[in-house]
């Protein structure tokens, strides 16, 4: 493929896809803010407390929708459309099937849940609350991440774009409204975050409607080893998503015991703008999936290398803009979120953004090149990037920092992991190359 026409459309799907993902991830900064301020420092420790389960729940989504949606590409590239079909069908059970689990969870085990989350008395029924209610809205969130995938794949970044767009726009509106002019409190906020699903699935349909779809349900049964290999692939993007719920609740754990509910929720400032940003770097990977796939499929070795390296220029560029900026506006950014002017929150949070923001160029890098290694069909090492970010190594580094110097390395432990998972993730891309020019 020529540059001029590959970087004309990785600059198309990218650009559609940062905003629609900085769109998606406003469901919680929304939260955040509304519940911040109509609910003050207690509402934001139980909404932070309850965040990683709707990181779990999302996650699920995003890895069935990207798993089946890149296994789908693929197969398209290769000319093989019944297979294509195949792969949306099996992924459509596997969602459906967890999404049940899901719901199932929250009417039987909220409670037991929410206090294994860490919530005392004066937080436990809001968080409760919110646990329930997104658990009963799964099915919505898992549809909506999966369908917004497949969409993107089959040629349609623009709707896909608009219905996260949607999806935003009217959690930030319905948060307004339930929480203030109806005084819903936090059953509001997440309710408001439920329907916001809902409405972007509307807007999804009408790829259907138009008949744009080339993708189709077919009735056949379930295939495991299909299932497994779209597992396969999803599982980076699952960690990707669920790196930052993990992190949380590691996070509160510690924060608790050196700074209590207020050291919580200043980190909840914190953690929810991480997010926003976190989702940039997973809309230039995700913007990028459809076109790597392809490319793979058609046995085109340096187009993939070209799209690579565009997304690493482009993230580079961003991360270099966004730390400038929060390190020059860190205290007026959390006063935003600091209804009651609390001192202690205010300072902690404001040091938190300016040392914890420093690892977002390594986690842009890894993002990229997880989805790079999973478009091209080598699970192993994007599942070794995602697993040593999201669990290996962030664990371990957080509890043997904060010991050593208390809130300052709980705020490290994260620029400090993901510089050495970044390395790994060097290393493994040499080998990759190595391995094709022996082959």
């Amino acid at each position: 493929m020529e540059t001029k026409t590959l970087l004309k459309e990785f600059s198309q799907y990218v650009i559609l896809n940062i905003c629609g993902m900085i769109g998606l991830s406003c469901y919680i900064l929304a939260d955040t803010f509304f519940v911040s301020n109509g609910l003050g420092a207690n509402g934001l420790t139980a909404l932070n407390l309850a965040i990683p389960i709707y990181s779990f729940v999302h996650g699920s989504g995003l890895m069935f929708g990207m798993g089946g949606a890149t296994k789908y590409s693929i197969y398209r590239g290769q000319k093989e459309y019944k297979n294509a079909d195949k792969s949306f069908s099996n992924t459509i059970y596997i969602m459906s099937a967890l999404a049940v689990i899901f719901m199932l969870t929250g009417i039987l085990f909220s409670g037991q849940l929410t206090r294994l989350l860490g919530a005392d008395k004066s937080v436990y029924h809001m968080t409760k609350t919110y646990l329930q209610v997104i658990l009963l809205f799964a099915p919505a969130f898992m549809a909506n991440d999966t369908l917004i995938c497949f969409v993107r794949n089959d040629g349609n970044p623009k709707l896909s774009m608009i219905g996260m767009l949607a999806g935003s726009f009217s959690n930030i509106i319905l948060d307004y409204i339930f929480i203030f002019p109806l005084n819903m409190g936090i059953f509001g906020a997440v309710l408001a975050t439920g329907l916001a699903s809902v409405i972007s699935l509307i807007v999804l349909s009408k790829h259907w409607l138009t008949k744009q779809n080339q993708f189709h349900f077919v009735r056949i049964k379930p295939s495991f080893r299909l299932i497994g290999n779209i597992i396969s692939l999803g599982v980076p993007s699952f960690i990707t998503e669920m790196a930052s719920g993990i992190v949380m609740i590691v996070f509160n754990t510690i924060i608790l015991h050196l700074q209590g509910n207020i050291g919580v929720a200043a980190y909840g400032v914190v953690a929810n703008l991480s997010l926003v940003v976190i989702s940039i770097y997973t809309g230039i990977a995700q913007g990028a999936q459809p076109i790597l796939s392809r490319v793979y499929g058609y046995g085109e070795h340096e187009s993939q290398k070209q799209i690579l390296k565009y997304a690493l220029k482009t993230m580079l560029v961003i991360s270099f803009g966004i730390y400038l900026f929060f390190l020059l506006t860190a205290n007026q950014i959390v006063s935003i979120f600091n209804s009651e002017q609390n001192i202690q929150l205010q300072e902690i949070a404001t040091a938190g953004l300016t040392l914890y923001f420093t690892a977002i160029p390594f986690a842009g890098f890894n993002i990229i090149i997880s989805a790079y290694f999973t478009s091209t069909e080598k699970a192993l090492p994007a599942q070794i990037i995602s697993l040593s970010r999201g669990f290996l190594m962030i664990i371990p580094m957080a509890f043997f920092l904060s010991f050593i110097l208390k809130m300052t390395g709980v705020w490290l432990s994260f620029p400090v992991t993901e510089c050495f998972v970044a390395l790994a993730g060097i290393a493994l891309y040499i080998k990759s190359e190595r391995g094709k020019k022996n082959v």
